[in-house]
């Protein structure tokens, strides 16, 4: 199957041009999510601080550079001089808890009351990120118990552990939050000096901590990572506030109906169910079942998949014998599996979620719990999303549903093995992209849309029909899959700056918009496009909705607008 020629449109779109069909979640319903992910992800936080705290004082004490860090706080000891003394003690307290809560009360206070600024949300994102340290601090120490440099203390030592350090945390949290709200929420020249300047307070809170001896280096390390997760973590959780849809596009009405005589999700008729048996068991498959009964669709066709065919063949058999429905239970690669046999015939797919990543199922705002997916999906209305099609060298030309990708998460998913994800679930994509993270960076140029073409550096292309990923974080946040257009994300971080500037433009939660064909390339670049041709100068991993696929030096993208009808959830379900 390939995109039909009145799927191409020769000019590149604007994003304002698109249609945002899909509504963000009512603000009670978007809170209460956003508390979910913030408690779930700080408890992986919690227990990623408690790991490298015992592994501190464990196994890596006797290694370098740990083995060192008693003759650097000796040094600093001897470099103590009078007006150091003073100035370090200046620097520490603005790290102390009195003046963070104090700094988050009135930075909080300003954000409600003074005119023009974001309000409530910043104040939100602010406030909970300071808190949410300083319970995770709290947890550290008392799980890690590590004493404090043996050097005469400055300060009177609190009876915490030395690690981490909960100034340095704290100012973290507050200052490095204040730095983001001031790069991303004002305009002027002078916002990028304010910036350095509030990022350079944590830094140095806690180098005076260490002049002070109060904390060893890898104390303070600890306490800017603490800090620096909990804005993260934060930042993405948060909702990104009501959406406001932008002007319809001509064909916007044809693609969001059903197709004539399409049959919809709320008739019942002939119901097939295609499952992934290794995550599906029979308990699953009879809750299922019960919840397709309620609803009226029986009898049912569970028909599993298999390691030749996972989900394609059963589903085109479904529908040339009459199926009105077909519902898909499994993760991603079973639900584009399905896609494939789908697209283009206007049968409504009920997406349940099964597997690790079930990103389209987060995306379409669908619970992660299998039999409550369904039964929201039931009832709901059927919805076109597009579908991507992409094809390159080595690899059969394919549809994809959420995103596809070179480099970084494509190794990451190739390294990531399948007892990991049974035991871990999708954090083990974190542990591998982490041992990913020293691969070299690819060269690459990208032409889209018939523009002239981009040269770039990358870490990882991404290619999306959808945005969002695990733990509700918008990687791609301007990708609709339903406004008949693709997104590109280029990632390219150069350092410890460029990859805080990379998490700062992630936080966001929005692109500054598109980068445009010319200019200095930035640590994370955003395009639109209908149709892109990326070709590499060298092999690299490739993936399709979150499956491996052979190495290659090329991508070739393309939009198939309202190609798939799927059963998407009633505002406000």
């Amino acid at each position: 199957m390939s995109p039909s020629a009145g799927d191409d449109v020769p000019s590149r779109p604007s994003r304002a041009d698109a249609e945002r069909s899909l509504r963000a979640p009512e603000t009670a319903g978007g809170m209460g999510r956003a508390a979910g992910i913030i408690v779930s992800t700080a408890v992986c936080q919690a227990a990623l601080m408690v790991g490298l705290g015992l592994l501190v004082t464990g196994p890596a004490a006797r290694v370098w550079p740990l083995t060192s860090e008693d003759e650097v706080t000796d040094a600093l000891e001897r470099a103590r001089t009078g007006t150091l003394d003073t100035v370090s003690l200046v620097v520490s307290e603005a790290g102390n808890t009195a003046a963070v809560i104090a700094g988050t009360l009135l930075a909080c206070l300003g954000l409600l009351v003074v005119p023009r600024l974001p309000k409530w949300r910043d104040a939100l994102f602010l406030a909970v990120a300071v808190s949410l340290q300083s319970l995770v601090f709290l947890v550290i120490t008392e799980a890690v118990d590590r004493a404090r440099p043996d050097v005469e203390r400055l300060d009177a030592s609190p009876p915490t552990s030395s690690y981490t350090s909960g100034h340095t945390g704290a100012a973290t949290a507050l200052y490095a939050g204040l730095a983001v709200l001031v790069l991303h929420r004002t305009k002027g020249p002078w916002r990028r000096a304010v910036a350095v300047l509030l990022l350079l307070v944590p830094l140095l809170v806690g180098i005076a901590r260490a002049y002070r001896g109060m904390h060893h280096p890898t104390d303070i390390a600890g306490g800017l990572l603490n800090g620096a997760l909990s804005l993260f973590i934060v930042g993405r959780a948060l909702p990104a506030g009501p959406h406001v849809p932008a002007a319809a596009p001509a064909d916007a009405a044809a693609r969001k109906a059903p197709a004539p005589g399409a049959p919809t999700g709320q008739a019942p008729g002939r119901t097939a169910v295609v499952f992934n048996p290794t995550v599906t068991d029979e308990a699953a498959c009879a809750g299922l079942r019960r919840v397709l009964e309620d609803h009226g669709h029986h009898p049912a066709d569970f028909v599993p998949t298999t390691a030749d065919d996972p989900g394609e063949g059963q589903t085109a058999r479904a529908v040339r014998d009459g199926a009105s429905l077909v519902v898909v239970c499994g993760g991603d690669g079973t639900v584009r599996a399905a896609a494939e046999a789908l697209a283009g015939t206007g049968i409504p797919l009920a997406v349940v979620p099964c597997g690790t990543g079930n990103l389209l199922a987060r995306n379409l705002g669908l619970p992660v719990k299998p039999a409550e997916a369904l039964a929201v999906a039931l009832r709901g209305a059927p919805h076109r999303i597009d579908l991507g099609w992409i094809e390159g060298d080595g690899m059969a030309p394919a549809h994809f549903t959420v995103m596809s990708g070179a480099g970084l998460d494509a190794a990451m998913l190739e390294s990531t093995s399948d007892r990991a994800k049974a035991v871990l679930g999708w954090p083990a994509y974190v542990v591998a992209g982490l041992r990913e993270l020293r691969a070299p960076r690819m060269r690459l140029t990208v032409g889209l849309d018939g523009a002239r073409p981009l040269r770039r550096t990358a870490r990882m292309v991404l290619v999306a029909n959808t945005g969002k990923v695990q733990g509700g974080a918008a990687l791609v946040p301007a990708a609709r899959p339903d406004d008949g257009l693709l997104d590109l994300m280029i990632l390219d971080p150069r350092g410890p700056a460029g990859w805080l500037s990379a998490v700062a433009s992630l936080v966001r939660r929005r692109p500054e918009g598109e980068s445009g064909h010319a200019g200095r390339s930035r640590p994370v670049e955003y395009f639109t496009f209908r149709h892109a041709d990326i070709r590499f100068e060298a092999p690299q991993p490739r993936e399709l909705d979150g499956d491996p696929v052979a190495p290659g030096r090329r991508l070739t993208a393309q939009v198939r607008p309202g190609a798939l009808t799927v059963l998407m959830p009633v505002r406000g379900e």
